[in-house]
């Protein structure tokens, strides 16, 4: 069995650290991408609970996503870091690809918790999931 040492000088980091970053990046990534699709999946009958109980639990949840949001950015800079340098131009890519659906994500929640117009609540809504979504894929695949 390696000691700590030697899993340090193979991995660049303890593991249980590498189980840390990975984890909390996972469970944020539960709660902004599984949490949007939640709430747009139960947006029809939150409807039907009255005219006000939409941006009711839009509020709550945003008192989770956000701070989602925010652990995703920090452990997906760190993840980057702790992976080093020499990865490949198509992993490199396929991570440029994820930054971008990652911003796109961002704004267009921004974007959606501001709209005021139906138009604006349903492009920014749908924005935000499917790129999230997107970035969650993406991240499948950096992760391979």
């Amino acid at each position: 069995m390696p000691t700590l040492d030697a899993a340090v000088a193979m991995h660049g980091t303890a593991p249980t650290v590498d189980g840390i970053r990975l984890s909390l990046h996972v469970l944020a990534g539960a709660i902004w991408v599984g949490g949007q699709l939640t709430v747009g999946g139960l947006l029809p009958t939150v409807r039907r609970l009255g005219a006000d109980a939409p941006r009711q639990v839009a509020t709550a949840f945003a008192r989770f996503m956000w701070p989602a949001f925010a652990v995703l950015v920090v452990t997906g800079i760190w993840n980057i870091s702790a992976v080093g340098s020499g990865r490949t131009s198509a992993w490199q890519a396929v991570l440029g690809a994820k930054m971008a659906v990652v911003a796109v994500s961002g704004v267009a929640a921004y974007a959606h918790s501001r709209a005021t117009t139906r138009r604006g609540l349903a492009v920014g809504g749908a924005l935000a999931g499917v790129s999230s979504t997107a970035a969650l894929l993406l991240g499948i695949f950096l992760a391979g």
